[in-house]
């Protein structure tokens, strides 16, 4: 039997749901456009709403254009998170840890279930270096002949951190945003205020959450996973998983010894570490975390430290740059829909987030508002697949509807982060890196990421709403 038809007859034993989530992926993969088409058709309709509610074209076009560059500050910032998480996941100390832990599961299952732990784990820190870290690991316990681990599952398990956990972390968007007060567009300043980390993912009820999500998607996981004959291994699928890190050129020019010396990076590590240590000496440490700046330098400076050498510290940075093309392009366009939303009208009081938070409000109860805010993010999230461009354009009116009903405002933010990681696991957007690194089609992972949303969905919707009632109303404190 060729590897075709052997690959057939193994997804023919496969589950009803897997094999529709197999075919969805194919549909999606041939009909779904480009994120960016996504984020400018959003653009095109809050347009037209806002002229439709009244707003002349001259001032939606004035708003468009103020609002283009509004979140400049935060696009970088992203930007960085991006790139920083890249760098410290392919750095040469990393790829040695990996070769070391893939060496301790005992079978392919409890292998699948090990790099979904990890890779959640990691995207508490930073979803970029969860994804990086989760492939390169998955790859690596490939090679092992004494595991029949199935490819395809592992693939998948090393996508959880981004597709369960990530939005509930340090790198969690929305989070970021809304604590840091120079990041957030006015207009949306004025809403929710800043609301530091205590109030969103250091909550005990979002610890509550992702404990629960944790255990939920490392037992699916781990029962998902075919084994034995009906595992399918990287080298039935044609992957080549013998290949490693490059190690650096040697060097060929006297001027490239900086390049490749450590002195650079030890006198940038030393000035680094001496600022961030009178930061986290002056300041609340959850405070300082706080800080996207802080954060981004902090991840930086070890990814330094880590490469040692400035030349594969930049080389890894030049690989990490084309992840970051749907972050720079369509994060703009969010803020022109900001400023659209909240400005055209010429003043809050007659706005387009002003009108939808009235509806939103009318909709619900403060009981009701967690189960529907968490379908509505849900099913947004996966026409509009960023986090933190997508919370720009959603917060204005869900937030005041939030104001209006007197629903928490940080739990508000969780509802959102924990809903907007859902679509994240049968939309292929946010997997392309992973696939890179896999060597792998969305399709092939999808049928198990599928099965785990299946089980997410009911159970996130109902702890939103059943922890919502353990959190008091405050109004927003503004700066």
């Amino acid at each position: 039997m060729d590897q075709e038809s052997s690959l057939s007859a193994r997804n023919d034993k496969e589950t009803f749901l897997a094999a529709t989530a197999l075919r969805f992926a194919a549909w999606s993969e041939r009909w779904f456009p480009d994120a960016f088409v996504f984020a400018a058709i959003a653009v095109i309709v809050v347009a037209i709403a806002a002229m439709v509610n009244g707003a002349p074209f001259h001032l939606v076009a004035r708003s468009f254009g103020d609002g283009f560059w509004s979140l400049i500050p935060f696009t970088m910032q992203q930007v960085m998170v991006a790139i920083s998480g890249y760098i410290i996941a392919s750095s040469p100390p990393a790829a040695r840890l990996i070769d070391k832990i893939a060496s301790l599961p005992r079978s392919g299952r409890s292998a699948i279930a090990f790099i979904a732990i990890v890779t959640m784990l990691l995207s508490l820190i930073n979803w970029a270096l969860s994804l990086i870290f989760g492939g390169l690991l998955a790859r690596a316990m490939a090679q092992r002949a004494d595991l029949e681990m199935d490819y395809r599952a592992a693939g998948a398990a090393a996508y959880l951190g981004l597709g369960c956990t990530w939005a509930l972390g340090l790198s969690s968007s929305a989070a970021q945003l809304q604590a840091n007060a120079e990041a957030m567009p006015k207009s949306l300043l004025q809403i929710t205020g800043v609301i530091p980390f205590k109030q969103t993912i250091f909550l005990w009820q979002s610890g509550a959450m992702l404990g629960v999500l944790m255990i939920l998607s490392a037992l699916i996981a781990f029962w998902s996973a075919p084994s034995g004959k009906r595992a399918v291994t990287a080298a039935m699928m044609g992957v080549d998983v013998t290949t490693r890190v490059a190690p650096l050129p040697p060097r060929e020019r006297p001027g490239e010894w900086l390049e490749y010396s450590p002195l650079l990076t030890l006198l940038l590590f030393s000035l680094g570490a001496g600022w961030l240590a009178q930061e986290f000496a002056a300041k609340d440490p959850v405070l300082a975390i706080s800080n996207l700046n802080t954060y981004n330098f902090a991840l930086l400076m070890l990814g330094l430290l880590l490469h040692w050498r400035p030349k594969s510290f930049l080389n890894a940075a030049a690989k990490a740059v084309p992840a970051t093309v749907g972050i720079l392009m369509q994060f703009p366009l969010y803020g022109g829909v900001t400023a659209i939303m909240t400005a055209a009208a010429g003043s809050h009081e007659h706005s387009l987030a002003l009108r939808l938070a009235e509806f939103f409000a009318s909709i619900n109860t403060k009981e009701t508002f967690p189960v529907v805010m968490g379908l509505y993010s849900a099913a947004l999230g996966f026409f509009i697949p960023s986090g933190g461009g997508k919370w720009v354009l959603e917060a204005p009116y869900v937030m005041q509807a939030a104001n209006e009903l007197k629903v928490h405002l940080g739990w508000a933010v969780q509802i959102y982060n924990s809903a907007e990681a859902l679509p994240n696991l049968i939309n292929p957007f946010f997997m392309l890196p992973l696939l890179g690194v896999l060597g792998v089609k969305a399709r092939d992972v999808v049928g198990f990421t599928a099965l785990q949303l299946t089980f997410h969905l009911p159970i996130v919707l109902f702890l939103l709403w059943a922890l919502a009632g353990t959190l008091a109303y405050a109004p927003p404190v503004i700066p």
